[in-house]
């Protein structure tokens, strides 16, 4: 089992402007940006940057660089984003004359309004942060955000540089190994070149308030690169999706089963038979008697009536490390139903 770090960290490297509250918000907030998004393409010698730092593409006389578009232009030119800001607008606009190199290929320039998005070569493949959450919208329908984070968020992020969508099934509880887990992933997508297109799966026991995910088994994780095929990346996330709610429900189906068998089968005939059992499967002898008793008010010694009895039983045991220890015991009798 290992802890998962990822949404721990997004927690605490976004503003209150990159948080959604719902799926919903942050899946029209990324078609919106999708929809109000246009791609310019134009050689580079028909760019110009003024003294006032705007940037001048063909019919577009005054756009304007955020900060992730600037740092791009820089890396173009080969020049320090330190030095360029160092610089007065009209020495820097002169630093890019001078610096960025010329082609016979288009750049891609993304923009939205009068404000620069992001600059790619031709060799970029966008793929929308809408496309990626539609194909979680399809295949994820029970999946939901985790719970609210110490400082309000809820594992949904969009800023200007990326995407990240945290969710898990909250009812999705199984038994591997005799212990509780639940399915979770997290997808993740940039469309100005930021980050690759990504998913990682996983089987969880909790989720603390600062988003990490503790003992998390059966880690999956898939990445590509915005290149030609960056949309063939879309059907193994699906397909990945799919395969963790196929083995959700593969595993809940036969929890279920197991549940509906020990309602049913007896582990003795007698409270002396029974007895012999749990002191063979490492039940304390303490709690044996009076696990008996609550049995035997609920109607008989099935195996589901035993396990019941023994984990209300448990929970008057003082010490939390004892009482993880007995909860072990009895969630192992489980195993002679199936």
């Amino acid at each position: 089992m290992t802890n998962l770090t990822t949404a721990h960290r997004e927690l605490f490297r976004r503003g209150p402007d990159e948080m959604f509250p719902t799926f919903e918000t942050l899946h029209e907030h990324c078609r919106g940006l999708r929809n109000e998004s246009t791609d310019l393409w134009e050689h580079p010698q028909g760019m110009t940057i003024t003294h006032d730092l705007s940037f001048c593409v063909g019919e577009h006389p005054d756009l304007k660089l955020n900060d992730w578009s600037f740092s791009q232009l820089c890396r173009m030119a080969g020049v320090s984003k330190e030095t360029i800001n160092r610089l007065s607008p009209k020495t820097a606009s002169k630093a890019f004359e001078e610096t960025l190199p010329g082609s016979e290929k288009p750049l891609q320039i993304l923009t939205r309004g009068d404000l620069v998005r992001s600059l790619h070569g031709v060799a970029y493949t966008r793929l929308w942060n809408a496309e990626l959450l539609d194909v979680v919208r399809e295949t994820a329908h029970d999946f939901t955000p985790p719970q609210v984070a110490m400082n309000g968020a809820t594992g949904l992020y969009c800023g200007e540089q990326d995407m990240f969508c945290f969710l898990i099934d909250p009812v999705g509880w199984t038994e591997i190994a005799g212990e509780a887990f639940a399915p979770g992933f997290f997808v993740w997508n940039s469309e100005v070149g930021r980050r690759s297109l990504g998913i990682q799966t996983f089987w969880f026991q909790k989720i603390c308030q600062n988003h990490i995910v503790w003992d998390a088994v059966e880690v999956v994780d898939f990445s590509r690169k915005h290149t030609a095929n960056v949309r063939d990346g879309l059907t193994h996330i699906r397909r990945h999706i799919e395969s963790l709610v196929a083995r959700r429900d593969e595993r809940r189906d036969a929890f279920a089963r197991v549940v509906a068998k020990a309602m049913t089968e007896r582990l003795g005939t007698d409270a002396e038979e029974v007895a012999k059992v749990l002191v063979r499967e490492g039940v304390p002898r303490n709690l044996i008697k009076p696990a008996l008793e609550l049995a035997r008010e609920q109607g008989g010694f099935t195996i589901f009536a035993i396990v019941d009895a023994l984990t209300r039983l448990n929970q008057t045991i003082r010490f939390a490390g004892d009482r993880m220890e007995a909860d072990a015991t009895v969630a192992g009798l489980l195993a002679l139903a199936a």
